[in-house]
């Protein structure tokens, strides 16, 4: 009975945790541009709707390869 609840939490942490990763990954391959200073001090909205977009889909894709 609980071993679905234990499924789930652990893949949700898992796909979580491969989220984080790609957003570095990002960040890392973009070393001229800082995501979070360009959204948070600068308020770059445009930015801020293409890394929602892309954390967006990039959990669609985790999600749909864990499932």
């Amino acid at each position: 009975m609980y071993q679905p609840v234990i499924n789930s939490i652990i893949y949700s942490a898992l796909g979580i945790a491969i989220l984080i990763v790609a957003f570095v990954l990002v960040e890392v391959l973009t070393p001229r541009h800082n995501i979070r200073k360009e959204i948070l001090e600068n308020k770059n909205m445009a930015l801020a709707v293409l890394a929602g977009c892309f954390m967006l889909s990039v959990a669609i894709i985790i999600a749909s390869a864990i499932h």
